[in-house]
Protein backbone atom coordinates (compact mmCIF):
# COMPACT_ATOMS: atom_id res chain seq x y z
CA UNK A 1 0.00 0.00 0.00
CA UNK A 2 1.38 3.43 -0.93
CA UNK A 3 0.10 6.62 0.68
CA UNK A 4 0.56 9.76 -1.38
CA UNK A 5 -1.43 12.67 -2.73
CA UNK A 6 -3.39 13.29 0.42
CA UNK A 7 -6.18 15.83 0.14
CA UNK A 8 -7.75 16.79 3.42
CA UNK A 9 -11.51 17.30 3.29
CA UNK A 10 -12.13 17.57 7.00
CA UNK A 11 -12.17 20.92 8.70
CA UNK A 12 -10.51 19.42 11.77
CA UNK A 13 -7.04 19.48 10.19
CA UNK A 14 -5.83 23.06 10.58
CA UNK A 15 -2.13 22.75 11.49
CA UNK A 16 -3.01 23.03 15.19
CA UNK A 17 -0.01 23.42 17.44
CA UNK A 18 2.38 21.36 15.32
CA UNK A 19 4.93 23.33 13.35
CA UNK A 20 5.67 22.08 9.86
CA UNK A 21 8.88 24.12 9.89
CA UNK A 22 10.28 21.87 12.60
CA UNK A 23 12.50 19.32 10.87
CA UNK A 24 14.74 18.06 13.65
CA UNK A 25 13.51 16.59 16.90
CA UNK A 26 15.62 16.94 20.03
CA UNK A 27 17.11 13.49 20.50
CA UNK A 28 16.81 13.81 24.28
CA UNK A 29 13.19 14.89 24.30
CA UNK A 30 11.08 13.77 27.25
CA UNK A 31 8.09 12.92 25.04
CA UNK A 32 7.48 11.34 21.67
CA UNK A 33 6.78 13.91 18.97
CA UNK A 34 3.35 12.75 17.81
CA UNK A 35 1.92 13.83 14.47
CA UNK A 36 -1.51 13.46 12.99
CA UNK A 37 -1.67 11.01 10.09
CA UNK A 38 -1.95 13.90 7.64
CA UNK A 39 1.03 15.73 9.15
CA UNK A 40 3.24 12.62 9.04
CA UNK A 41 2.35 11.93 5.42
CA UNK A 42 3.14 15.53 4.51
CA UNK A 43 6.45 15.38 6.43
CA UNK A 44 7.23 12.12 4.63
CA UNK A 45 6.58 13.76 1.25
CA UNK A 46 8.81 16.71 2.18
CA UNK A 47 11.59 14.73 3.90
CA UNK A 48 11.17 11.00 3.16
CA UNK A 49 14.05 9.94 5.40
CA UNK A 50 12.04 8.29 8.15
CA UNK A 51 9.61 5.48 8.42
CA UNK A 52 6.11 6.13 9.73
CA UNK A 53 4.93 4.52 12.95
CA UNK A 54 1.17 4.64 13.58
CA UNK A 55 -0.32 3.95 17.00
CA UNK A 56 -3.93 3.00 16.25
CA UNK A 57 -5.91 3.52 19.45
CA UNK A 58 -9.37 4.36 20.78
CA UNK A 59 -10.38 6.65 23.62
CA UNK A 60 -12.01 3.77 25.56
CA UNK A 61 -9.04 1.35 25.28
CA UNK A 62 -7.39 0.72 28.65
CA UNK A 63 -4.35 -1.03 27.13
CA UNK A 64 -3.84 1.98 24.85
CA UNK A 65 -3.66 4.23 27.91
CA UNK A 66 -1.27 1.83 29.62
CA UNK A 67 0.95 1.87 26.51
CA UNK A 68 1.06 5.68 26.69
CA UNK A 69 1.81 5.66 30.42
CA UNK A 70 4.55 3.02 30.30
CA UNK A 71 6.12 2.04 26.97
CA UNK A 72 5.70 5.39 25.21
CA UNK A 73 7.08 7.13 28.32
CA UNK A 74 10.33 5.17 28.40
CA UNK A 75 13.31 7.44 27.55
CA UNK A 76 14.93 4.89 25.19
CA UNK A 77 11.67 4.38 23.30
CA UNK A 78 11.12 8.15 23.11
CA UNK A 79 14.61 8.84 21.77
CA UNK A 80 14.53 6.06 19.19
CA UNK A 81 11.05 6.99 17.98
CA UNK A 82 11.91 10.68 17.61
CA UNK A 83 15.11 9.92 15.71
CA UNK A 84 13.82 7.21 13.39
CA UNK A 85 10.09 7.60 12.83
CA UNK A 86 7.36 10.09 12.12
CA UNK A 87 5.18 8.86 14.98
CA UNK A 88 1.41 9.09 14.52
CA UNK A 89 -1.46 8.86 16.98
CA UNK A 90 -4.51 7.68 15.03
CA UNK A 91 -7.86 7.41 16.76
CA UNK A 92 -9.49 4.42 15.03
CA UNK A 93 -12.86 6.08 15.55
CA UNK A 94 -11.99 9.49 14.10
CA UNK A 95 -15.00 11.28 12.63
CA UNK A 96 -13.55 13.22 9.68
CA UNK A 97 -13.03 12.29 6.03
CA UNK A 98 -9.83 12.23 4.02
CA UNK A 99 -8.96 11.40 0.44
CA UNK A 100 -5.94 9.17 0.12
CA UNK A 101 -4.56 8.21 -3.29
CA UNK A 102 -7.85 9.33 -4.85
CA UNK A 103 -9.98 7.22 -2.50
CA UNK A 104 -12.34 8.76 0.07
CA UNK A 105 -11.87 7.28 3.55
CA UNK A 106 -14.37 8.02 6.29
CA UNK A 107 -16.11 6.79 9.37
CA UNK A 108 -19.32 5.30 7.93
CA UNK A 109 -21.32 6.05 11.08
CA UNK A 110 -19.52 8.88 12.91
CA UNK A 111 -22.29 9.41 15.49
CA UNK A 112 -22.41 5.77 16.57
CA UNK A 113 -20.42 4.31 19.44
CA UNK A 114 -17.29 2.43 18.36
CA UNK A 115 -17.71 3.04 14.64
CA UNK A 116 -14.34 2.47 12.96
CA UNK A 117 -12.78 4.81 10.41
CA UNK A 118 -11.89 3.23 7.08
CA UNK A 119 -8.29 4.48 7.38
CA UNK A 120 -7.83 2.44 10.55
CA UNK A 121 -9.40 -0.60 8.87
CA UNK A 122 -7.06 -0.22 5.91
CA UNK A 123 -3.93 0.23 8.05
CA UNK A 124 -4.78 -2.79 10.21
CA UNK A 125 -5.93 -4.98 7.32
CA UNK A 126 -9.40 -5.16 8.92
CA UNK A 127 -7.93 -6.89 11.99
CA UNK A 128 -9.28 -4.44 14.53
CA UNK A 129 -7.45 -4.76 17.83
CA UNK A 130 -6.42 -1.93 20.11
CA UNK A 131 -3.80 -0.86 20.49
CA UNK A 132 -2.15 -1.85 17.23
CA UNK A 133 0.89 -0.38 15.52
CA UNK A 134 1.27 0.01 11.77
CA UNK A 135 4.77 0.40 10.37
CA UNK A 136 5.19 2.10 6.98
CA UNK A 137 8.44 2.46 5.06
CA UNK A 138 9.89 5.75 3.82
CA UNK A 139 7.75 5.49 0.68
CA UNK A 140 4.55 5.05 2.70
CA UNK A 141 4.19 1.33 1.97
CA UNK A 142 2.96 -1.00 4.67
CA UNK A 143 5.68 -3.08 6.34
CA UNK A 144 3.83 -4.76 9.17
CA UNK A 145 1.20 -4.45 11.89
CA UNK A 146 1.93 -5.35 15.50
CA UNK A 147 -1.14 -5.74 17.74
CA UNK A 148 -1.52 -5.39 21.50
CA UNK A 149 0.10 -3.87 24.52
CA UNK A 150 3.89 -4.37 24.53
CA UNK A 151 6.25 -3.54 27.41
CA UNK A 152 9.14 -1.18 26.60
CA UNK A 153 11.82 -3.90 26.80
CA UNK A 154 9.90 -6.01 24.26
CA UNK A 155 8.92 -3.03 22.10
CA UNK A 156 12.49 -1.75 21.69
CA UNK A 157 13.64 -4.61 19.42
CA UNK A 158 10.48 -4.27 17.30
CA UNK A 159 11.25 -0.58 16.69
CA UNK A 160 14.85 -1.42 15.72
CA UNK A 161 13.83 -4.37 13.54
CA UNK A 162 11.72 -2.16 11.29
CA UNK A 163 13.62 1.10 11.83
CA UNK A 164 16.94 -0.38 10.71
CA UNK A 165 15.51 -2.46 7.83
CA UNK A 166 16.47 -5.69 9.57
CA UNK A 167 13.12 -7.13 8.46
CA UNK A 168 14.58 -7.17 4.95
CA UNK A 169 17.67 -9.11 6.04
CA UNK A 170 16.92 -11.58 8.84
CA UNK A 171 13.92 -13.39 10.29
CA UNK A 172 12.37 -11.80 13.38
CA UNK A 173 13.29 -14.75 15.61
CA UNK A 174 16.97 -14.43 14.68
CA UNK A 175 17.02 -10.67 15.17
CA UNK A 176 15.19 -10.89 18.50
CA UNK A 177 17.71 -13.41 19.90
CA UNK A 178 20.68 -11.24 18.89
CA UNK A 179 19.27 -7.85 19.88
CA UNK A 180 20.85 -6.12 22.87
CA UNK A 181 18.63 -3.28 24.04
CA UNK A 182 19.06 -0.26 26.27
CA UNK A 183 15.66 -0.18 27.98
CA UNK A 184 16.07 -0.58 31.72
CA UNK A 185 19.90 -0.73 31.53
CA UNK A 186 20.68 2.60 33.22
Amino acid sequence: MRFKNIIIIATTFIFGTTSFAQTKIDAKSSVIKWYSFEEAMLKNQQLPKKKIFIDVYTDWCGWCKKMDATTFSDPEIINYMNENYYAVKLNAERKDTIILDGKMLLNPNPTANRSTHQLAEMLLNNRMSYPSYAFLDEMGRSISVVPGYVEASSFEPILHYFGENQYLKVPWETFQKQFVGKVGKK
